[in-house]
């Protein structure tokens, strides 16, 4: 039995489409998310994992502003203050670069806008042989990396360490000396961060 043509061309044609619409739908809700940045950052995903709120392509807006990045540095040899000594956060009296405005020099702490992963970095000098010091990267109150510096036949030594650490907004962040003493010759060292990328 022979089917007229128009059948058998609807056949075909429903048969294509069933192929087809499973390929064509992978493709649509397979891929990555695609991030496009600018003066904007727009994420889109096609299967987000739970109902957007107000928006039925799962499409997120954020700020595209949000570089952040400073570097301190002593410039001088001062003495300490009282302040210094009572909480031993080194503080730093010359602001390289402040993009973003999050660390405030007065009290040498970085304020984090937003949750992201961050890189940190220090440089602390000691100015005086026979003592140690220890210097620690702390984040609300708890150390994240530390670095010693102690030999005791040389004069200027320095404490180096580095690092990435998740931050969540509002995080603080500064250095702390552990041990040894702000007697002064700290002049040479540096304070650095970045946001790496948000999160």
């Amino acid at each position: 039995m022979r089917l007229p043509s128009v059948h058998f061309d609807l056949l075909l044609l429903l048969a294509v489409l069933l192929l087809w619409g499973p390929l064509g739908s992978r493709g649509q809700n397979d891929t990555e998310p695609i991030i496009l940045e600018g003066k904007c950052l727009v994420v889109c995903d096609s299967t987000p994992s739970s109902e957007p709120a107000g928006n039925a392509l799962g499409m997120s807006v954020r700020s595209g502003s949000g570089r952040v990045a400073f570097s301190a540095s002593r410039q001088t040899n001062h003495e300490p203050t009282d302040m210094s000594n009572r909480t031993m956060i080194i503080y730093f009296d010359n602001i390289l670069v402040n993009v973003g405005t999050h660390f405030d020099q007065e009290s040498s702490v970085f304020l984090a806008p937003r949750r992201g992963v961050y890189s940190f970095n220090f440089h602390v000098v000691k100015a005086y042989n026979r003592q140690t010091i220890q210097v620690s990267l702390m984040v609300n109150g708890w150390p994240m990396i530390s670095a010693f510096a102690g030999d005791q036949d040389v004069t200027r030594e320095a404490a180096t360490n580095a690092g990435l650490v998740i931050m969540e907004k509002g995080d603080k962040a500064y250095l702390r000396l552990e041990r040894g003493n702000l007697m002064g010759g700290w002049k040479y060292s540096t304070f650095s961060g970045f946001l790496v990328f948000p999160l």
